[in-house]
């Protein structure tokens, strides 16, 4: 009796970090952290690292969230996605509700911590995140949209340590664009019939999986050379720059494993090579601050 009362004690909470993605928030996090580390070329202190992660996380499970519940009738009728937890029923859109409600409080108590500024900008991220979900009924250029949303994870993580808007984290705010939208275009080639039998938009529904994934390459050669930049206008040094070859390298395997006639090893490419990437960028940074 007393396993089955903590099986389902823990239930929900598995359920709500299901229905986010929880695990997703290491493609955003770290360029969070480097934007924070960026802001002052140091490591901020424990605190400011604790409300900075919260923020992020709420942030980040704000957006999924509401994704998940704009779109969740379309989940329903796409056989890929139908298994998702609310068109499966093992979410309410109740529940759903009560569980946004908290990761808007969550954020909102986060950024009570931080400079007043990211109070004040908070209403154009969250106004970034209802407007996502809806690019995809009308436009194929929704993979930049998305990154508009996740992009600014760099900037927020500056903004919160240092107090003040600037130029330089609009750069990494590039690197994630370019990044992020080329791994999505990579992802939304699992969709295309689907997406073109409701009428919905991404790029390869547009012009074919084959000529998208020349543009994620593109993409990703351009996330390259402004980690690059990067390290240029940061005065940034070997380290740093011996974590930019390493993504490269992890950005060319991960384009090289995806073709259009084999979409076999898109979740690994996906999940598994994008966290790596991440995970590698910020701790290169990270070596380069403090050695």
């Amino acid at each position: 009796m007393g396993k089955l009362r903590h099986r389902s004690s823990l239930r929900l909470p598995l359920l709500f970090a299901s229905f986010v993605k929880l695990e997703h928030s290491v493609f955003a996090l770290p360029f969070a952290y480097a934007g924070a580390f960026l802001a002052r070329n140091q490591i901020p202190g424990f605190w400011k690292l604790l409300w900075i992660t919260l923020a992020m996380v709420a942030a980040r499970s704000l957006a999924m969230g509401l994704n998940r519940l704009i779109d969740y009738r379309i989940d329903a009728r796409n056989p890929r996605t139908a298994g998702r937890e609310l068109p499966a029923g093992k979410l309410s859109v109740d529940t759903a509700l009560a569980f946004l409600a908290i990761s808007a409080a969550l954020l909102a108590f986060s950024l009570y911590h931080l400079p007043r500024i990211t109070w004040y900008l908070s209403p154009i991220v969250v106004a970034a995140f209802v407007i996502y979900p809806y690019t995809k009924r009308f436009t194929s250029l929704c993979h930049l949209f998305l990154v508009a949303t996740i992009g600014l994870a760099p900037v927020g993580g500056w903004v919160a340590v240092s107090g003040r808007l600037a130029w330089k984290p609009f750069l990494l705010m590039a690197v994630v664009t370019f990044w992020i939208a080329g791994f999505d275009i990579i992802y939304a080639s699992l969709d295309v019939d689907f997406d073109r039998s409701e009428g919905l938009h991404s790029l390869p529904a547009s012009i074919g999986i084959g000529p998208s994934l020349w543009v994620t390459r593109a993409f990703h050669v351009l996330a390259v050379l402004l980690m690059l930049a990067v390290g240029r206008v940061e005065g940034l040094d070997g380290f740093y720059f011996a974590g930019v070859a390493v993504c490269a390298a992890l950005l060319a395997y991960e384009n090289a494993i995806v073709r259009p006639g084999d979409l076999s090893r898109v979740n690994t490419a996906f999940m598994t090579m994008n966290g790596i990437i991440s995970v590698v960028y910020i701790t290169f940074l990270t070596l380069d601050l403090v050695v």
